[in-house]
């Protein structure tokens, strides 16, 4: 009888990241993956210990892909501004893999090309050597943030979406002015959360960022 296959590694994270398009990192399993593949959980253990260093892993694939073909332009502002929106895409396009970065984070070559160039752009940006680790883990907890927020709407059925506006649209505008004055009187001006989130996401990390360049001496 023919042994069973060996799959790569790249074709066990292509599989995951296939799986966990249409499921979160909760309910993913080496197990599922194992069945997917045609193989046995065991078989898997020999490529990662266990399903977080799996779940990493697939989300620094993200992150290479995020960073692939990327090329420093602009001043230090600009270069964390192209890196965020770039990771923003990247997740964007399987939201289901934002929640595991932002939940069990990563340590591969993605993470490691992130960390360095928003690193060599605090550099850039005037600050003192020992304050750019600090101010690095607050920028990225704000992009990862910000990213793991948009997931939950990238998710979502166009009928899903729909309900959830016109419930929005009935708790807004149906407000009693009496107990809920400022909501009322905003009532036609407060957007939902879906609404310009990219504009959204661009205004937070430039005010992060025009922070930090307050603080440069």
């Amino acid at each position: 009888m023919a042994g069973r296959r060996r799959w790569s590694t790249e074709e066990i994270l292509d599989t995951a990241a296939e799986l966990l398009r249409t499921s979160d990192a909760e309910s993913f399993s080496v197990r599922k993956l194992a069945a997917a593949l045609g193989t046995d959980s065991s078989s898997l253990y020999r490529h990662f210990r266990n399903k977080t260093e799996l779940l990493r892993a697939v989300a620094d694939r993200t992150l290479v892909a995020a960073m692939d073909g990327y090329r420093p332009e602009g001043d230090w502002k600009q270069r964390i501004t192209t890196v965020a929106l770039r990771l923003r895409e990247a997740f964007g396009q399987q939201p289901q893999l934002a929640a595991v970065w932002g939940r069990y984070a990563s340590s591969g070559t993605g993470s490691r090309l992130v960390m360095e160039e928003v690193l060599q752009a605090l550099r850039g940006s005037g600050l003192p050597d020992e304050e750019i680790p600090a101010r690095y883990h607050r920028i990225v907890i704000l992009i990862a943030a910000l990213i793991a927020s948009e997931a939950g709407f990238g998710t979502i059925t166009p009928e899903e979406y729909e309900q959830g506006m016109e419930l929005f649209r009935v708790a807004v505008l149906g407000a009693d002015p009496e107990l809920f004055p400022a909501l009322a009187h905003f009532a036609r001006d407060v957007r939902p959360l879906g609404v310009d989130r990219r504009a959204a996401f661009e205004e937070i990390l430039a005010a992060q960022l025009a922070h930090i360049e307050g603080g440069v001496h």
